[in-house]
This record gives C-alpha cells, structure tokens and sequence, in this order.
C-alpha cells in the first residue's frame, strides 16, 4: 500500500509542475490507478490484493493514458522526432538534418532508432504511433529475459511482468514517449543471454542496441567480460565480431557520409556541448556544476571521466559471473554518466532502476541467485511486502 501512494503522490506532481500536456493527463489518470491500488492492497484479502492493486494501477497508469493520447496523437517531441527521421531515412537516405536551425530538428539518436519509425510509414493511425513498437520490443526483451534467467521458463510472470509496467518508470516513458524502453530490455536480454554463454546472440543483441543510443555501448565491455567468465576468449572473440557486424552495418554508413552531423546531434547536443541547447535540463549533479560557466562544465566531464575510469577499474578487479551481476555492474555505471553529465534528465535514470530490478524479480522464488554477491537484497521481496501492506 505504501509503494502505491508514493507512486500516487509522485503522480500527482505532474499536473502541477510540468508544462507536457501529455505528461499532466498521465499523471491525473496514473494518481487515479494508484490510489485504486492502494485502497485494494488496504482492504482486500492478502492473497488478492496484490494482484488486483496490480491490475487497476496498469490499467490507469498505462493502457488508459496510452490509448487516450495515441488516439489524441499527443505526447513527447521525441516521438515525431523519432518518425520524422523514418521518413528522411526512406527519401534521402539519412535520419538526420544536415543544417537544423534549432534543437526540434536535432535527432539525437543513432540510425538504428529510426527503423522504429518505419510503421509509421505504412500502417494508419496510432498502429504506426512509434510508442506502440517501442512497447512491444521492450515486453518482448523483458519475456525472453525472464525466460532465460528462469531456465525457460515463465512461470510467475504475469504479476512481476503487470507491477513493472504499471510502475512509473514504466507507464509513464510509455504513455508519453517510451524512446528508451528498446534499449533497456534490450541490455537486460544482452547480459541474460551473455550469463548464458550464447555468444553469438549476445553480440547481435548488443549491436541493435548500440546501433540506437551510444548510452547503451557500456553493455559492450560488461557483456564481454560476463562472457569471459562463461566461455572464455573464444567467447568474447565471437560475441565482439556479432556486435561489430550489426552494429557496423546500422551505424558505419552514416557515420562516413556525415561523420559532423552526427557528431553535433548524436554526442554533443545530448551532452550539452553543442552550440544547440538541449531541453535535457534536470537539476542533476553534472547539470548543476556545468550551469556554473565553462570551468563548471569542465568540472563536470572531469567528473564524468573519473566516475567511468573508476568503474572500468572495478569491472577488471571484480568481473561479473552472472547475468544479474553483470546487470548490476552497467546500472551503477550508466547511473554515474546520467548523475554526472553536463545535461540529462531524471528520465533518464529508468535505465539502471530496471536495470536492477528485473533480474531480481526473474530470480525470485527459487531461482538460482548471483553466486558473487549472495548478501545483496532480493528486490522483490521488498516489492511484494510493500504491496501488501
């Protein structure tokens, strides 16, 4: 019940503080559903009441706020981003503007993202909304995640499956925009099938994921150190020549027909070094410092590559062996990119939280735990006590 009115609460800011239309309407609509779920864990016998706190938040929360703004087409500028590089992909062979005249017509993702916005090019209405696909990739990474780490099997899935959509770091990036759920489940699905020795596949996942936001590269080298403690260089040599193949085919062309263009939108403009100021501006720890002036800004990539330089010395003196260690691992690194960079958003902070957070809901009740860090806290036991009471 607690965890459904922090959620409820945390909701209700957002009528209030954001100027996102679309972000308003989710949180009237989210509070609802939390609120709902919180009244159902408090008065309903223990052994429903999880399930159906479950089921009004995901309704609320998710498939109520989606289908209403995917019918009103609202939601987040990335999405037209996103769909408009589709379009310039098809008919001119590049995702990006070569000379934006301001930050809306700066695409800062890689080429691979733009194939997202393909069904929006043949199919009518909300069916091509690029939100509809990012959704579907991200549920179908998380199943096969599951799967995996479950031995093949999904027994149990539905509930945890039911409170990850219906949590806000979830059901709102997918009502509004969901432009970073592919390469979330994506990463978690990597590391599962690299703590699985399938080389192979791990590569050719990597290098989807890869090809669509450079935030996902630091998987590469935890991936690749996982399948050293699994198989070995063999292992590495193999997965790392999937990775660069996929990756290669989906980014290289573009890279050498406009290696500035992508430079300028793809590197610079999400950090906040470009001449372009970039919307990404949470009051996070590097945003903070970089707000100061240029020797602030310095300050903050200081602080930004010590924070990586430290983390790479800790992958090479403690490996991960598992999937969920490997997990564990590129969440506390991807958390230090986004708290120290110059620019970045709260948002963006989805990735190390469920980076986290699935392979321990995978692991529940009886699945083999992480044998390098028997001591660390099972996510979902605090989950499912906050659910109850």
């Amino acid at each position: 019940m607690l965890g459904a009115l922090v959620c409820a609460g945390w909701a209700l800011g957002f009528p209030l503080i954001s100027n996102i239309p679309a972000q308003r309407y989710w949180g009237w609509s989210a509070a609802i559903g939390y609120g709902l779920a919180a009244l159902a864990a408090a008065l309903l016998p223990r052994a429903r009441a999880f399930r159906v706190a479950v089921a009004l938040a995901l309704t609320f929360a998710l498939v109520v706020p989606m289908a209403v703004l995917l019918a009103r087409n609202e939601g987040q500028s990335e999405i037209w981003v996103v769909q408009q590089s589709a379009t310039r992909l098809l008919h001119t062979g590049s995702p990006y503007i070569l000379h934006p005249q301001d930050w809306r017509g700066y695409t800062p993702y890689l080429p691979g993202m733009a194939l997202f916005g393909l069904p929006h090019l043949v199919l009518p209405g909300a069916l091509g909304d690029v939100r509809i696909w990012f959704l579907l990739a991200f549920l179908g990474f998380l199943v096969a995640t599951w799967k995996l780490l479950r031995g093949g099997s999904t027994a149990g899935l539905a509930v945890p499956l039911g409170a990850v959509l219906a949590s806000p770091l979830v059901a709102l990036p997918a009502a509004v925009s969901g432009v970073d759920l592919p390469m979330i489940g994506g990463c978690c699905f990597a590391m599962a099938l690299a703590g699985r020795g399938y080389a192979a596949r791990a590569g050719v996942v990597l290098g989807l994921v890869c090809a669509i936001k450079w935030t996902a590269w630091p998987a590469v080298p935890v991936g690749l150190l996982l399948l050293y403690q699994v198989g070995g260089w063999r292992a590495v040599r193999r997965s790392a020549l999937w990775t660069a193949i996929v990756g290669g085919v989906l980014v290289v062309p573009f890279a050498v027909a406009f290696p500035g263009t992508m430079l300028e939108q793809v590197i610079r403009f999400p950090l906040g070094l470009s001449s372009v100021r970039t919307p990404a501006d949470s009051p996070l720890p590097g945003h903070l410092l970089a707000e100061l002036g240029p020797a602030g800004r310095m300050g903050s990539l200081a602080l930004l590559g010590l924070g990586g330089l430290a983390i790479c010395v800790w992958l090479v003196v403690r490996p991960p062996r598992n999937a969920r260690a490997a997990c564990d691992r590129l969440a506390l690194g991807v958390a230090t990119a986004f708290l120290l960079a110059p620019a970045g958003r709260f948002g963006y902070l989805q990735l190390p939280a469920l980076l986290f957070l699935w392979p321990r809901l995978a692991l529940h009740e009886g699945a083999e735990a992480a044998e390098d860090e028997p001591e660390e806290l099972d996510a979902a036991e605090v989950l499912a006590g906050v659910g109850e009471s």
